[in-house]
């Protein structure tokens, strides 16, 4: 893969709580200007970028996040609140808690609520791999699979760790044919990110790496 393409799969990403409108704005010119797959921001911001860009952008933003540990039912609500602001794609926090307790009807059965939600928008579950054990990161790639979530994605960027190799192989081996991966968290260079694509990819959360292709390249 030439370092350009991968501007293609980066979702562009401004999550931290300080952010104001005007780094959202740069983030979405950005986004516009490089032709990034998504911007993804707070929900909070949905509405207002929608109406200034329109379908110049695709939008993309996170609920139960970052923590996952909302209930069932405001995570669906969350859900729907984002599409009808303009959101085509939604990233979920899995609750973690439920997986550290091995409940994993109930983790399956609130992922089938909000998959329920999302109708034809693009599903995403963050599993968010730094607290997991292997055994139960091969569950959650299982129940991705079985509820038909379009993504399985390793991290929210604000747990202690974020994706690795090594388990981007992992999920490779035990998610369904339909589901695909997102790797985020702590990809702040080409390099790191042109890893990540060629171990097979297709979304890539960052908010350093399509700047620095841009710069790279004159774009």
């Amino acid at each position: 893969m030439e370092e350009k393409d991968i501007l293609k799969l980066i979702d562009h990403t401004q999550l931290q709580p300080n952010a104001t409108w005007e780094d959202i704005v740069s983030l979405c010119d950005e986004a516009v200007k490089y032709g990034t797959a998504t911007v993804c921001i707070p929900a909070t911001y949905l509405k207002r970028v929608h109406d200034k860009y329109g379908d110049n952008l695709k939008l993309c933003t996170v609920i139960g996040f970052p923590l996952g540990y909302n209930s069932a039912n405001s995570k669906v609500t969350e859900a729907k609140d984002a599409i009808a602001d303009g959101a085509s794609e939604i990233d979920t926090v899995v609750n973690i808690s439920d997986v550290k307790n091995h409940r994993y009807d109930e983790v399956k059965k609130e992922l089938e609520m909000i998959r329920a939600a999302c109708g034809d928008k693009l599903l995403k579950v963050i599993i968010e791999t730094c607290y997991l054990t292997e055994d139960e990161k091969v569950e959650l790639c299982k129940i991705v699979t079985d509820v038909k979530a379009d993504y399985i994605k390793t991290s929210t960027g604000f747990g202690t760790a974020g994706a690795t190799l090594a388990d981007i192989e992992l999920f490779k081996k035990n998610i369904g044919p339909d589901v695909k991966i997102k790797a985020a968290g702590g990809i702040r260079t080409i390099e790191d990110a042109l890893a990540y694509a060629e171990a097979g990819c297709s979304r890539i959360g960052s908010s350093k790496v399509a700047p620095l292709i841009a710069a790279k390249y004159g774009l």
